[in-house]
C-alpha cells in the first residue's frame, strides 16, 4: 500500500502544469527519488518476511544402557515353590497332645484283654506229618488166623516221643501184643497241651490187628 501511494503521487504531481517551470523539474527528481526509495522498500519487506516454518517429526528412540540390561539379566528368576499336600504337613503340637490324650483315655476305659491261651488238647498220634508206621501183621498170626484189638497206655513226653508203653487189655494173642508194643514204641507224637504249653500226658492208644485190612 505504500508502494502505490509513493508511485501515484510523482506521477500526480509531474502531470499538473505548474507555471513555475524550476518548481515542477524539483517536484519531479523528487518523485523519482520517492518512487526509487518505495520500490527499494517494497523489495526489503519482501524479502524481510520470514520463511515460513517446516515441523519435522521428532522420532524417540529408547536406547537401554549396557548396565541396566546386565542388572536385569543378573538378577535371579525366583523359583517356583513347590506346593505342599495339606496330608504331609505336620500337625501342630495342640493337635498331637490332644490325639495322645484321647488314646491314653480310650486305654484306660477298654479292659485289657490278654491274649487269649490255646485250647487244652489231648495227645495225637494221627496227624499225617508225624509219618508213623503201621504195626506189622506178624505171619504166625496170619497163618494161625489170630486178630484182636490191643490197648496200650503210653506216656507222651512234652517233646512228642513216647516214654513207658504199657499193656493196657491184650489182644488174647502174645504175638500180637508184642508186635504192637515194639511198634508204638517208635512213634512219634502231638503232645497234649495245658495252657498254651506242651506237657507230659498218659494216653491210650488202640491196635487193632484183622486178617482183611490190618489197620492199627
Amino acid at each position: 500500500m505504500p508502494y502505490v501511494l509513493t508511485t501515484l503521487l510523482p506521477l500526480r504531481l509531474c502531470g499538473k502544469s505548474y507555471t513555475d517551470t524550476g518548481l515542477r523539474e524539483r517536484m519531479c527528481v523528487f518523485a523519482a527519488v520517492m518512487m526509487l526509495h518505495g520500490g527499494a522498500l517494497f523489495v526489503w519487506m519482501a524479502q524481510s518476511q520470514p520463511a515460513p516454518i517446516a515441523l519435522s517429526e521428532m522420532s524417540v528412540s529408547m536406547v537401554m544402557r549396557q548396565a541396566d540390561v546386565a542388572q536385569i539379566q543378573a538378577q535371579p528368576v525366583p523359583k517356583p515353590q513347590a506346593s505342599v499336600d495339606p496330608a504331609e504337613q505336620p500337625l501342630p503340637l495342640k493337635f498331637k497332645q490332644e490325639a495322645v490324650e484321647a488314646i491314653a483315655q480310650l486305654e484306660a476305659v477298654l479292659p485289657a484283654t490278654a491274649a487269649s491261651p490255646a485250647p487244652d488238647s489231648e495227645p495225637d498220634y494221627k496227624a499225617a506229618y508225624l509219618s508213623n508206621p503201621r504195626p506189622s501183621y506178624p505171619l504166625v498170626a496170619r497163618r494161625m488166623g489170630y486178630h484182636g484189638k490191643v490197648m496200650l497206655n503210653v506216656e507222651v513226653l512234652a517233646d512228642g516221643y513216647a516214654g513207658q508203653v504199657l499193656l493196657q487189655s491184650s489182644s488174647g494173642y502174645g504175638v500180637l501184643d508184642i508186635a504192637a508194643l515194639q511198634t508204638v514204641k517208635s512213634w512219634r507224637f502231638t503232645p497234649a497241651r495245658q495252657a498254651g504249653r506242651a506237657v507230659t500226658k498218659w494216653f491210650i492208644v488202640p491196635v487193632n490187628f484183622a486178617l482183611r485190612d490190618n489197620e492199627a
